[in-house]
């Protein structure tokens, strides 16, 4: 088996960096042989099938490929829980852990009605659902498919949630028939011309559908969005969101203009403008 890891990490070595490469090789000995990290150290002498070798490589070139190993493997972790992944939904990210962490630890709700607005896989919904007692939680999402699998997702961790399919650009024709304590939203905010500076696997996997809007209006999903919270956003709700790291400043300005007196901007990790609060 120790041959096997190391023929592994050797052929990922040209794509991905040492530390990256390890835990890759990892997830894959996991995911063929069921073995956990321990266990591929206690059994390194074990001689592997012939059929998992060849599995095992099946998956090394669609690596090399540029597939996502999220996708190969169908499954991502996020906040300490696993989700179904497929190439409808964005593979979820740790900026968005990030968001999610805010949310749970700023909530004051006794027990919170939240809407998390173009859900993906369910990361934010299920996670909050996961983490905040007696919470009520809906997601929204345009694509029917990226909803099947929040859905399924919802279920695997054992929570709650209320989908459904909206345009939040046309949230108008919408039926909605309650207030909410916390929206949330990691939408579409890359832009086109920000396509050359993106991981080629991400272009050639992730749903464009997800990422991208127009260069001439970048902030539209938060500008609908903020008037959808306008109306269904409760009182002395909050209005959270993930966004882009150039457009900081515009979007706080954005959230002021539309009735948000109270925005608060947040770096990330690694010191970048990336997620945002905004209290009426």
């Amino acid at each position: 088996m120790r041959r096997l890891f190391d023929y592994i990490r050797e052929k990922l070595s040209n794509r991905y960096e040492p530390t990256e490469c390890e835990s890759i090789s990892f997830l894959i000995f996991e995911h063929v042989l069921g073995y956990s990290r321990l266990q591929v150290h206690l059994k390194k002498d074990e001689t592997i099938p012939d059929a998992k070798v060849t599995e095992i490589e099946e998956i090394l070139n669609r690596l090399a490929d540029g597939e996502p190993i999220q996708y190969i493997l169908g499954k991502a972790d996020f906040y300490g829980l696993t989700f179904t992944v497929n190439p409808h939904v964005l593979i979820p990210r740790q900026e968005t852990e990030e968001l999610v962490d805010w949310i749970i630890k700023d909530n004051r709700f006794s027990t919170p009605k939240i809407l998390d607005i173009g859900t993906g896989s369910g990361c934010i919904p299920v996670a909050l659902a996961k983490n905040i007692p007696d919470a009520e939680v809906s997601a929204y999402d345009i694509s029917a498919e990226a909803l099947k699998v929040a859905n399924q997702n919802a279920k695997n961790n054992h929570v709650g949630v209320r989908t459904q399919k909206v345009d939040i650009l046309h949230w108008e024709s919408t039926s909605v028939d309650k207030t909410f304590d916390i929206i949330v939203s990691n939408p579409p905010y890359v832009k086109e011309e920000e396509k050359s500076l993106m991981l080629k696997h991400v272009l050639s996997h992730e749903p464009h559908l997800a990422l991208f809007v127009s260069d001439d209006d970048p902030l539209i999903f938060y500008h609908r969005i903020a008037e959808f919270a306008q109306q269904y956003l409760s009182p002395e709700g909050k209005l959270y969101f993930e966004i882009n790291e150039s457009l900081g400043n515009q979007t706080a300005s954005l959230l002021r203009e539309k009735g948000f007196p109270k925005v608060t901007l947040k770096r990330d990790i690694n010191g970048k403008d990336r997620i945002i609060c905004a209290t009426r």
